[in-house]
């Protein structure tokens, strides 16, 4: 049985339960979700200054699943804040959300098209293409021009607006594939994909499908170089929890 720990870095407790639906709803038998966010931080992650914020929530979420026993960590916000820092806390697979929903969409189609949030995060999206190195491999990258708890409000209006996006991505960028750029879209993905008649991938699900694969085959993150568990030093201040 693997327990496969999937970390909403904000604090809002409605999309923590969305992305835990996702998630359950792709995890093989034997596999357990416990989806989690932190207690303090901020209530959704629109920017630089928010990712910086949220990656320490994420931190203490690692170091709380990995003496609770999870098999993996799943960050689930699609800037992946924190994500090389909890690799290196780590022992088994860390996946966020951006990377995996990128990697599936290169396996599945030569382009991808992204639909996200609010214009101001489509940096943050660039930045991850390049560091990823799929830069070449996204046609375009589209914003619904809505806040990320637009999609907890019970309106419905914010899930027309990705599924227009998607249609026009369709319509207009030459794509293989849409990736949907926001973890509180991730139940979307389904629906989307048959309506299009193309993969709409959630990078929630594709990140449970990989955690699972690389459990299964034994391997963990890497401590042989950069990854290796921190250096040992004391932390001082609000920080010495992590200690």
């Amino acid at each position: 049985m693997s327990l496969i720990q999937v970390i909403n870095p904000n604090t809002s407790l409605a999309m923590t339960e969305t992305i835990g639906a996702a998630a359950r709803a792709v995890a093989a038998p034997g596999t357990e979700i416990l989806a989690v966010c932190p207690t303090h931080g901020v209530e959704s992650i629109e920017g630089h200054f928010d990712e910086a914020i949220a990656a320490i929530g994420v931190l203490e979420q690692v170091k709380r699943g990995k003496a609770q026993g999870v098999s993996g960590h799943i960050i689930a916000c699609f800037g992946d804040p924190g994500l090389l820092a909890a690799r290196e806390l780590a022992s088994g697979p860390v996946i966020g959300i951006a990377e995996a929903a990128m990697h599936t969409a290169t396996l599945l189609a030569t382009r991808f098209s992204i639909v996200t949030t609010l214009p101001r995060t489509l940096v943050i999206a660039r930045h991850l293409l390049q560091q990823y190195g799929f830069t070449h491999h996204c046609a375009a990258l589209h914003a619904i021009d809505l806040p990320v708890l637009a999609l907890e409000d019970g309106s419905g209006v914010a899930q027309e607006k990705v599924r227009q996006r998607c249609i026009q991505a369709k319509r207009e960028d030459g794509s293989g594939a849409i990736v949907l750029g926001c973890g509180g879209m991730a139940t979307l993905a389904q629906d989307l994909t048959k309506e299009l008649g193309m993969p709409v991938i959630d990078g929630v699900s594709a990140a449970v499908k990989m955690v699972e694969s690389l459990v299964a085959l034994g391997f963990g993150t890497s401590k042989h170089g950069d990854l290796d568990y921190p250096l040992e030093k004391p932390l001082s201040g609000v920080f010495q929890h992590l200690n």
